[in-house]
């Protein structure tokens, strides 16, 4: 069925409330994140103990997304999505609220669980939302995201600035989010909601997803762009301090750079994708992002390095997005439209695999061999998605017109478009 070439004011409502969502999530995971050494000293959390506490977040978030795949199957992504959120917002409250270690052990195991289901549930509502309108607009909610993240760790900043205790800082920001969810998940848009403003069939029931083996090269490309990401996220502090000789207070820069950097390149992503066809933005992305990692690695000082991190960030924003998209594109082609959301659920779980990858990979190079030398394993692994870059469509057609849709091939040969 061809999607409606002039969205209604149904899909507008829903394009606005699901940026909200995406805004909320990246403000409330910067709030968690960059308040971890706060974390740390409230509840006396040992350093050997530390990343057992960090590494189970992403571990039980992918947990999340393995059961958003099945619980999908019987009720739709934005119920979901409207049930998991006020949760997550809850969690993060409680992480900085409650009074022992154990208590903060099942606020975290909450928020990795939740997490994980609302990462899955938003992205199938992109996905469907896209199909909806006929062009691309994915590129858009992950720069809302991005925007969240900057207003999160802004506020972080300030909060740790002023040395506000972190139930005091979380507190408003959960009093207004959670209210800000409630009501605009109202008016979001899922599968089938979107077909006729809502006069189409239920958006219940899920397909099968595409199997893994065709899904793997997409799943390969996403948990690479995480371990760039979480390469910038966790060590380029570190690398300008430690290699390039920055100042502490220098070395805070290109972690802020890369943030609105990743901003600024979705915002105008979609309109490259609308133009050119997503196979080309992505490749661009990826040359560009690869040779960020390369000006950082050959950095002979922290300003070059941080023209170096800049690059990152206007590469790697834009793959994500894309990689979500071609799934769901393809599930789509191959089985049919209740196919789209279990894929992206499984497709999700690789985000959190390039996560728990990304840091320790580097950090063991940096020790073993130099931190230079670690800043080209993530450069060749990010290049890898050259090698699949076609499965992402070439055709700048918008999505949807039946006689302009990107070819139809097998994505696990990873050498022809979807």
């Amino acid at each position: 069925m061809t999607p409606p070439q002039v969205p209604g004011a149904r899909l507008r409502h829903g394009r606005v409330a699901l940026a909200l969502s995406f805004f909320v999530q990246g403000a409330v995971f910067a709030l968690l994140v960059t308040r971890i050494p706060a974390i740390q000293v409230r509840y006396g959390i040992s350093d050997g103990l530390l990343p057992a506490f960090l590494a189970a977040v992403p571990v039980l978030a992918g947990a999340g997304s393995v059961g958003t795949e099945h619980l999908v199957k019987r009720v739709s992504p934005k119920t979901v999505l409207r049930c998991v959120q006020p949760v997550v917002c809850l969690a993060l409250l409680a992480v900085g609220a409650v009074g022992s270690l154990a208590q903060v052990a099942v606020a975290l195991a909450v928020f990795g669980l939740t997490v994980g289901a609302l990462d899955a549930s938003i992205n199938m509502l992109g996905v469907s939302l896209q199909r909806a309108y006929g062009r691309s607009i994915m590129l858009g909610f992950h720069a809302a995201y991005s925007l969240g993240g900057i207003v999160g760790a802004s506020l972080a900043w300030v909060g740790a600035h002023g040395q506000l205790p972190l139930w005091s800082l979380y507190g408003p920001v959960v009093a207004m989010s959670v209210p800000l969810v409630l009501l605009s998940g109202r008016w979001l848009v899922g599968r089938g909601d979107e077909e006729g403003e809502g006069k189409g069939r239920p958006a219940t029931g899920a397909g099968s997803p595409v199997a893994m083996r065709l899904l793997l090269p997409l799943c390969l490309v996403m948990a690479f762009a995480y371990i760039g990401d979480s390469t910038v996220s966790n060590w380029s502090a570190k690398y300008l301090q430690d290699v390039l000789g920055s100042s502490e207070q220098l070395a805070t820069v290109p972690y802020n750079v890369y943030m609105v950097t990743t901003l600024l390149g979705r915002t105008v992503g979609d309109l490259g994708v609308r133009r050119f066809g997503p196979a080309s933005v992505v490749r661009t992305g990826t040359v560009v992002a690869a040779g960020g990692f390369a000006v950082v690695a050959a950095a002979p000082d922290a300003w070059v390095g941080m023209v170096g991190f800049t690059l990152l960030g206007l590469g790697l924003c834009v793959i994500v997005p894309q990689t979500f998209a071609a799934a769901g594109r393809y599930a789509v082609e191959r089985h049919g439209p209740e196919a789209s959301d279990p894929t992206i659920a499984r497709l999700n779980i690789f985000n959190y695999v390039g996560f728990l990858i990304g840091s320790p990979l580097v950090g063991a190079l940096g020790d073993a061999w130099s931190y230079r030398g670690a800043m080209l394993v993530p450069m060749a692994l990010v290049l890898v998605t050259l090698v699949y870059a076609r499965s992402f469509g070439s055709s700048p057609a918008r999505y949807g017109d039946d006689h302009e849709r990107p070819r139809t091939v097998d994505v696990g040969r990873g050498s022809n478009g979807l």
